[in-house]
This record gives structure tokens, C-alpha cells and sequence, in this order.
């Protein structure tokens, strides 16, 4: 729920608990408190701009989330499965709702749009060269979200996930 939250606010900009709850078809007591504990984290903040006595806005604190994870796996191993896992169903819900929508699409749209994995032999120091070489691509297309959407666009999501298979 809270990696849904921060998402939320870091692709449509700053919204109320209420906003929120709508959109992820909670009640509204559920994302206040999600927003609270966001907020005691540091990945959001109420926007000062927003709101009066009786709505609170919040925003994205940052526009992405990094963290150490070999590290936090040695010094609080619970919290960055949990956290892991938490991304991964995220990436998976968003996957399944794309899947939903690829008969509606345009055909320019579901021509452009990739579901695939490929699968290689590589030592620990060629996939981390291969990610950087990625990330180097995918980071000259990086757009501020917060910006208008240029004449055309859409908000398109890359989810790039590289990781070891077990082969049994």
C-alpha cells in the first residue's frame, strides 16, 4: 500500500488522503495512516502550497527511491524483504492491469509495447556492467513527471528487473 502511495503521488502530483483512497479503492483512514507513516520516513511531505484546515495535501518527498540493499538486507533483514517484496507486487499489479488494458490500445501503442525476458550466462560483474549500460539508456529519456506531457505522449513505465535463476 505504501510503495502504491508514493507512486501515486510521485506520477499525478500531490493528492489528499481522500484522492488517494479513491483511487486505490481503500477507505480514507487507511491512506492517512499510510501517509503519516510515508511521512515519519521521510518519502512524502504535505504540500504547504495545498489544502486548508480541513484537507491535508501531500507530495512525493523525492522523485525515486534508492537505497543500499545488500545493506539493509545485513542490518534489517525483515524490513528490506518486506520492502522488496512490497516493490515486486507492485511491479507484478502493474504488469497484470497493462496485460488488462493491451486490447484496448492503439495499434501504434501495443506494437511499441514489450513483454518479454531473455535469459543469459553472465558473472556477477557482466550483469552489473550490462545494468549500468541499461540504466545509461532508459536515464536519456528520464522526464520530470510534474512537467506537461508533450503533444502525443503518454506516461509510458519501463520495469526493469535483472536478477540470478535457480535452474532447478
Amino acid at each position: 500500500m505504501r510503495n502504491r502511495i508514493v507512486g501515486l503521488l510521485r506520477v499525478y502530483g500531490p493528492q489528499t488522503a481522500t484522492t488517494l483512497a479513491g483511487r486505490l479503492g481503500v477507505n480514507t483512514g487507511a491512506t492517512s495512516y499510510h501517509l503519516r507513516q510515508l511521512a515519519d520516513a521521510g518519502l512524502v511531505v504535505e504540500d504547504a502550497d495545498r489544502g486548508n484546515a480541513r484537507d491535508r495535501w501531500w507530495k512525493a518527498a523525492h522523485q525515486g527511491t534508492e537505497f543500499d540493499a545488500a545493506e539493509m538486507l545485513q542490518s534489517e533483514p525483515e524490513l528490506a524483504l518486506g520492502f522488496l517484496h512490497g516493490i515486486g507486487q507492485t511491479y507484478a499489479e502493474n504488469m497484470f492491469r497493462a496485460i488488462d488494458e493491451w486490447q484496448t490500445l492503439e495499434p501504434e501503442w501495443r506494437e511499441a509495447t514489450l513483454l518479454s525476458d531473455y535469459v543469459f550466462h553472465l558473472t556477477a560483474a557482466e550483469l552489473k556492467a550490462m545494468m549500468t549500460e541499461v540504466t545509461a539508456v532508459l536515464d536519456k529519456y528520464r522526464a520530470d513527471l510534474t512537467a506537461p506531457m508533450p503533444e502525443g505522449a503518454s506516461q509510458v513505465s519501463v520495469q526493469l528487473q535483472a536478477y540470478r535463476r535457480d535452474l532447478g
